[in-house]
């Protein structure tokens, strides 16, 4: 699995964020939903390293990935997990890169997305409910 690929453990100020990493070409970040980790994209990962430079991140707090710090408002808010791996992706020389987001990583995506829209230059969200909705319509979400 992950043929061609290498694994990091990035260092952030708000904590370690690991990292398969492998191609060459346009960086996409990918990532994962609730409960998994960057295996998810396994088999998808070395098909788009032919034309990208693909970065496969757990989480913070998920697989390998180091935990938030201890502030409880904003330990894991989406926005906090966000910017860890914006912090992530500067330290591997990747200012601006585009990310595929699913489930938990698709919220992940979606807020990196509002919040660093010159970091963040295309935006894929797979298999989650639109966040308008799901604050507007709870019960049909």
């Amino acid at each position: 699995m992950f043929l061609g690929f290498s694994s990091h453990l990035i260092e952030s100020r708000t904590g370690d964020i690991f990292v398969f990493r492998g191609g060459a070409g346009p960086p996409v970040l990918l990532l994962h939903g609730f409960p998994e980790t960057h295996m998810m994209w396994r088999t998808i990962a070395p098909l788009l390293a032919v034309d990208f430079s693909v970065i496969c991140a757990d989480l913070p707090g998920y697989g390998r990935s180091a935990c938030l710090p201890d502030e409880p408002r904003t330990r894991y808010s989406k926005r906090s997990m966000a910017q860890a791996l914006v912090e992530a992706m500067a330290t591997l020389g990747h200012d601006r890169f585009a990310v595929v987001g699913h489930d938990r990583g698709g919220r992940v995506a979606y807020r990196m997305a509002l919040d660093r829209k010159f970091v963040v230059s295309k935006l894929v969200v797979l298999d989650v409910i639109p966040t308008g909705m799901l604050w507007t319509e709870p019960m049909r979400a």
